[in-house]
């Protein structure tokens, strides 16, 4: 009897298997190099490729997360306030330097001697240990912190007649200058954020008629506002902080 030759059965070609396998690898590999580079609209895209019903909640995840962020900050903006109200305290220096805060800023006013003493552009080591307890609270919460401008005044010592116009701008710019040197010296804040302003004598809280007007005049302010607040001319802040302000122009 001839025996014929029997071909061995076919069970699949183990090169379709493997085929199938570095398919399915390369593919994995192209998914991870997209996540590497993934930003909000790719993830957006790849959860709705595996389950479009989670998109929605991905969305509102994301917008909670934007929230918190922004509520963080308007908290941390807003303890800066209560950190320098508490360094003013805890000094007694209620009686001289008044602070306010409204919306989108914190407002400081040092009356009359806490810096600097008559006609000097020195600042008095008084100043300078409140400017450096100061300047560790900005510290703090510098990235919510849009600008601090330093305002410089000063007084007109004779209620009948102006101050000269060079002595009153100089000393006013330089009392100004040397509070923001000394903040920007303890990293307060970046110092692009850092203004100097010089008003002399021609921004007054009060009449210059009295030695008590004459003292509130004579003053540093510092106005901090936060990221994105809207901006308000110098008048605008001194109509909330300043109840008399007009009265003292004389409108």
């Amino acid at each position: 009897m001839i025996k014929k030759n029997r071909q061995p059965e076919e069970s699949g070609s183990w090169m379709d298997t493997y085929g199938d396998m570095v398919t399915l690898l390369l593919c994995f590999f192209v998914l991870l190099y997209s996540m590497s580079s993934m930003d909000q609209t790719k993830w957006k895209k790849l959860v709705q490729s595996f389950n479009p019903s989670a998109l929605e909640k991905l969305e509102d995840q994301i917008d909670e997360a934007s929230e918190t962020a922004e509520q963080q900050e308007i908290q941390d903006f807003d303890e800066l306030y209560l950190s320098l109200k508490q360094v003013v305290e805890e000094r007694g220096m209620q009686d001289s330097v008044e602070i306010t805060r409204g919306d989108g800023f914190t407002f400081i006013s040092f009356r009359d001697k806490v810096f600097f003493d008559g006609d000097s552009s020195v600042l008095r080591q008084e100043g300078k240990e409140v400017l450096e307890q100061f300047a560790a609270s900005m510290q703090q919460v510098e990235p919510s912190i849009k600008e601090v401008q330093v305002l410089g005044h000063t007084s007109q010592g004779d209620p009948n007649r102006p101050n000269n116009v060079r002595n009153d701008r100089m000393l006013s710019a330089q009392r100004a200058a040397e509070v923001v040197i000394y903040l920007q010296s303890r990293s307060a804040v970046s110092p692009d954020k850092l203004v100097g302003t010089s008003y002399g004598q021609f921004r007054p809280i009060a009449p210059f008629d009295s030695e008590e007007g004459r003292a509130r005049n004579r003053r540093v302010e510092i106005l901090i506002t936060k990221n994105d607040a809207v901006e308000k001319s110098l008048e605008e802040y001194y109509d909330q902080i300043y109840q008399n302000y007009q009265d003292a122009l004389g409108n």
